[in-house]
């Protein structure tokens, strides 16, 4: 009977959103603590409308993300959509269907919202999508799946702000009158009001989430967002978490490809970037002691190659967490086997590199490690590149942007060593030797190889 018990409440906690939120590790704050294990962030998200689109079966595609091995999912709140057409993606989960758009705010009974249905009443909640919103995150802890929160998204173009609960023409409450690239810069009180008070909703109704941090803005460096605003929502979430005596962890969308951090936020654990190649805005912040995310990449053609490799550039330079745009999610096809008409890729095959990138470090101890650089000392042919980890006189090195056999040199410490050549996309072995290091560079010849090469490199 107490077996029984143990095990019930076991499974109940794994499952539920009691165990406490996903945090730094305590002994490497480069990466995070969750159910008692050092975790780094893989995914490979829908176009972040697996909530907001009414029509989207996200029960569907967060069993696809467990089957696939993947532990996260971006998605966003509901505060911003797409029309059709935008981007020029075909099945834009960020567009949802006419009368489709669940958001955070009730709809009135005055006709008029521009994307189908009445318009929205700024003062009172949506219900719905509360339950909505709390289920998805629920069903995600049940999966295994982190969930990055993102509470905004700046307006690119005036389709999405025609399309915006907080433009006036879309609510009954004539919030808000300023253009679109003002609407995250306190240039309007009621406005700022409002959006507070959607974060403070949002915050006390996922209050017990452990497989939740939030992300303050989607790439705040387009559509006139500000600093002090992103200062201000992020003192919202912090201030309202403290009256209910929670804590979930706070990200900050930083740049496009790379930037050094010159005056972090203190409320701020997590620093993201977008297509972060080469990816050394991680060296760059890596004093910062915090996780560094290349939380969005996607715009690239659809090979597979392209995100595996940014992939393992990233986290093998000391990365902490990667999500590729998939666009092989989509409404009727959550379990990502749709054919993809967008300016970037995603597949089931990717999904499976991925996988095997995540097991990978996850066997390597990566907790323990720390970035290597200059590890290649010679022979990369131009326009190549290399990233490898360490741990103690274990390795685990990374070459891409050339074909083999080539001979390289690698700065290992003193002993004996053997190098396992792993090909990514499978993770099958393509070959493997014995090597002496005397505290300095050792040549070595690869195996033969198409695009990219992995390597474990082991004591003797």
């Amino acid at each position: 009977m107490i077996r029984k018990y143990l095990t019930a409440l076991l499974l109940w906690t794994a499952g539920s959103c009691a165990a406490g939120p996903i945090q730094l590790h305590p002994d490497n704050s480069h990466y995070f603590l969750w159910r008692g294990k050092p975790t780094l962030l893989m995914g490979s998200t829908e176009h972040y409308g697996a909530v907001l689109n009414g029509d989207f079966d996200y029960l569907k595609y967060l069993s696809t993300l467990k089957a696939d091995g993947l532990n996260l999912t971006r998605t966003f709140s509901g505060a911003y959509c797409e029309a059709v057409g935008n981007f020029n993606i075909t099945n834009n989960t960020l567009a949802p269907a006419d009368g489709k758009l669940i958001c955070p705010w009730a709809r009135s009974d005055q006709d008029g919202y521009a994307g189908g249905g009445k318009k929205f009443d700024l003062t009172k909640w949506n219900a719905v999508y509360f339950d909505r919103l709390k289920d998805f995150v629920q069903k995600a802890n049940e999966a295994g799946v982190v969930v990055e929160l993102v509470l905004f998204c700046p307006f690119y173009e005036d389709t999405m702000w025609n399309l915006s609960p907080m433009n006036a023409k879309n609510n009954v409450n004539g919030i808000s009158t300023v253009g679109r690239e003002q609407a995250y810069a306190l240039k309007d009180d009621k406005l700022t009001t409002i959006q507070k008070e959607m974060v403070r909703k949002i915050v006390r109704e996922l209050k017990d989430c452990e497989n939740l941090y939030y992300e303050i803005c989607n790439e705040p460096y387009f559509g006139g967002v500000t600093l002090a605003w992103q200062a201000a929502i992020a003192q919202a979430i912090t201030e309202t978490e403290k009256s209910l005596g929670v804590q979930h962890l706070i990200a900050q969308n930083i740049a496009n490809h790379r930037q050094k951090i010159e005056k972090p936020n203190p409320q701020v654990s997590i620093f993201n970037f977008h297509y972060a190649r080469p990816p050394v805005t991680v060296s760059e912040n890596w004093g910062l002691n915090r996780p560094i995310g290349d939380d969005e990449t996607g715009f690239d053609g659809s090979e597979d190659k392209v995100y595996r490799r940014e992939a393992w550039n990233f986290l093998l330079a000391g990365g902490a967490i990667f999500d590729n745009l998939d666009y092989s999610f989509s409404v009727g096809k959550e379990d990502g086997t749709g054919k993809v008409s967008a300016p970037g890729g995603g597949s089931p095959a990717l999904r499976k590199q991925l996988r095997y990138l995540k097991e990978t470090l996850e066997h390597f101890d990566f907790v323990k490690s720390k970035p290597v650089e200059g590890f290649v000392t010679k022979g990369l042919p131009d326009k190549a590149t290399a990233y490898a980890l360490q741990r103690d006189q274990w390795y685990l090195a990374y070459i891409s942007g050339c074909k083999g056999p080539i001979e390289i040199q690698f700065n290992l410490l003193n002993g004996k060593f053997r190098i396992e050549w792993i090909n990514p996309k499978d993770g099958k072995p393509v070959g493997s030797q014995q090597i002496q290091a005397h505290d300095t560079a050792v040549s070595v010849s690869t195996p033969a190889f198409e695009d990219d090469l992995a390597a474990r490199i082991s004591t003797q």
